[in-house]
C-alpha cells in the first residue's frame, strides 16, 4: 500500500485556501494538505527549513502555487523548485488569477506542469480545484525515483 502524499498550497488569499480546501474535501480526498501563505514558507517546507524542519522526509503529491503571493512570488517558487535536482519532480499546478501572457509563457519557460486560471464564480472555481486534486493526488503515478 503507498503513503498518502500531502498536497501543497501555496496561497495567501484566506478565501480562496479555504474554497480550495472545500473543494478537496467535498472530493474526499485522504491526503493532508499543507497550506502556507508566501513564497518563502513554500520554500521552508520543501526545503524542511525553519518551521518545517521536522517535517518527515518525501515530497509533496503535487504544489498548488498562486503567483501573486508576497515576500517570495509564485514564480520565483517555481524557478527555484524546478531547478533542484532533488525537487523538480514535483508536479506544480499554477492556480492563479492571473491570465497575462506573459505569466502563462513563463510558468510553462519555468517547467510548470498545468496552469490553471481561478475562476471567478465559487462553482467553477470549486469544479476547478476538485478536477486539479483527483488528478494530481489520485490519478498521476509520479517517476519512480520520487519516494514518499
Amino acid at each position: 500500500m503507498s503513503v498518502l502524499r500531502q498536497i501543497l498550497l501555496a496561497d495567501d488569499s484566506p478565501r480562496d485556501v479555504e474554497l480550495t480546501l472545500a473543494a478537496l474535501a467535498d472530493h474526499h480526498l485522504a491526503n493532508e494538505v499543507v497550506v502556507v501563505s508566501d513564497g518563502t514558507q513554500a520554500l521552508d517546507y520543501l526545503y524542511r527549513r525553519g518551521a518545517y524542519a521536522a517535517r518527515p522526509a518525501g515530497l509533496p503529491a503535487v504544489v498548488l502555487l498562486d503567483l501573486k503571493m508576497p515576500k517570495v512570488n509564485g514564480l520565483e517558487v517555481l524557478r527555484t523548485l524546478k531547478s533542484d535536482t532533488e525537487l523538480r519532480t514535483i508536479p506544480v499546478v499554477v492556480l492563479t488569477s492571473s491570465r497575462e501572457a506573459p505569466d502563462l509563457a513563463e510558468c510553462y519557460r519555468l517547467g510548470a506542469n498545468a496552469y490553471v486560471v481561478k475562476p471567478v464564480d465559487f462553482t467553477s472555481f470549486v469544479a476547478a480545484v476538485k478536477q486539479v486534486g483527483a488528478f494530481w493526488a489520485i490519478l498521476n503515478e509520479p517517476p519512480p525515483a520520487v519516494t514518499p
